[in-house]
C-alpha cells in the first residue's frame, strides 16, 4: 500500500493551523463557547501555539520521504498526537453527542491517527 505523505501532511498541516490560529486569535470566544472560565483562554492561547508549530513543522517535511525509519520522530510525533487526542475525545464525545463540532473533531483525530499509524509501519519506498 503506497501513501501519499506529500498530500496526508499538507492536510494535517492545514488542519493543525486552522485549530492553532482559532485558539491563538479568539481563546476567549472559543472559552465561553465551550463554557471554559475566561481564565483559561491563556491556556488555549498557549495549546493554539503548539498546534500552530506542529502544524509548521508538518508543512516543512511534507516533501520528505517519510515512512518507516524515514523521519521517524515526524511520524511518532504525529502519530501520538492523533492517537492520543482521538482516545481524549472519543472518551468525552459519549456523553457530548450533541456538540456536532466535537463529533467532528474526533473523527478528524482518529482518521489523521489511523493514517498515521499505516505510515508508521508502511515502508515508503518500491521492494526491488
Amino acid at each position: 500500500m503506497k501513501l501519499n505523505t506529500q498530500i496526508i501532511f499538507t492536510l494535517s498541516a492545514l488542519f493543525l493551523a486552522i485549530l492553532g490560529v482559532s485558539l491563538s486569535f479568539f481563546p476567549q470566544e472559543l472559552a465561553n463557547y465551550f463554557g471554559f472560565p475566561i481564565e483559561s483562554s491563556i491556556f488555549l492561547q498557549l495549546t493554539g501555539a503548539l498546534y500552530f508549530g506542529f502544524a509548521m513543522v508538518n508543512w516543512m517535511v511534507k516533501g520528505s520521504t517519510i515512512g518507516g525509519i524515514y523521519n521517524r520522530p515526524i511520524a511518532i510525533g504525529n502519530l501520538t498526537h492523533f492517537i492520543i487526542g482521538a482516545l481524549a475525545l472519543l472518551k468525552y464525545i459519549p456523553n457530548h453527542f450533541d456538540e456536532v463540532p466535537l463529533v467532528i473533531l474526533a473523527g478528524l483525530y482518529a482518521g489523521f491517527a489511523v493514517i498515521f499509524s499505516l505510515i508508521v509501519l508502511t515502508h515508503p519506498l518500491p521492494k526491488s
